[in-house]
């Protein structure tokens, strides 16, 4: 059964003749640990879509189920707990608070959700994992972007979610740092159970993914799993060939 579906999904801002349909009717099903690229060029909706995905914002219509349960049936409440506890965001902006630690930065969603005792231990372990053991108690002004973006992910893992949303994460990172964050969200699905589902513009670091969703004005126009023949350069010559 598909960890997280997208039933007629549509997101339409304004209203009248200022109305702008960001996403049109898209239908998207995710299998627990695949992970998913989805790409497309600038105002296709792909990063709206991965807001409705996480429950960052609502549709104007259609629904995204999370392992059964239907978002739009969560009060505001209900969201945040199934937010904290389900589903782990990683953003180009690294969106550390300054003044904590990195290890405090892992540990605050543990904290906010009433894991006191071993959230230190915990938050430390994670750090371990992406390669940052010896810079837990450094703030993020003394670590390099590829660090924090490693950070952001070490809190993204902390409260063992079963999603991974991943907004253009390399997008601020040179191409060494890029490489690395990829092989992390790899081992993210692979070796930690996780399912990831990433935006990006880069066809190389699409490759890294198992399945590339390509959208184009608010639609999916193709979805396939990468392998043999299909690579993400023939997709992409595909989506930008006459119809």
């Amino acid at each position: 059964m598909p960890i997280l579906n997208a039933e007629g999904l549509t997101k339409v801002f304004g209203a009248g003749d200022a109305a702008v349909t960001a996403l049109d009717h898209v239908d998207l099903a995710v299998e627990p640990t695949e992970f998913v690229a989805i790409m497309g060029p600038s105002g296709c909706g792909k990063s709206t879509l991965l807001h409705l995905l996480g429950g960052l914002d609502q549709p104007s219509a259609g629904r995204v189920l999370l392992d059964g349960v239907d978002l739009s049936t969560l009060d505001d409440a209900a969201l945040s707990t199934l937010r904290r506890r389900r589903i782990g965001f990683v953003f180009q902006f690294f969106n550390l608070i300054p003044v904590l630690s990195a290890a405090e930065n892992v540990a605050l969603p543990l904290l906010l959700d009433g894991a006191q005792k071993d959230a230190e231990a915990h938050a430390g372990g994670w750090l371990a994992k992406v390669g940052l053991a010896d810079r837990a108690d450094s703030r993020p002004d003394q670590l390099s972007g590829g660090q924090q973006q490693r950070v952001a992910l070490a809190r993204a893992l902390a409260a063992e979610p079963a999603l991974i949303l991943a907004d253009e994460p390399t997008g601020n990172l040179d191409s060494r740092a890029a490489d690395e964050m990829m092989r992390l969200l790899r081992r993210a699905a692979d070796d930690w159970g996780r399912t990831v589902v990433m935006v990006t513009h880069d066809p190389r670091m699409a490759a890294c993914a198992d399945r590339v969703v390509l959208m184009r004005d608010g639609a999916i126009v193709d979805d396939a799993r990468l392998g043999g023949e299909t690579t993400v350069e023939e997709l992409l010559r595909k989506a930008e060939a006459p119809r």
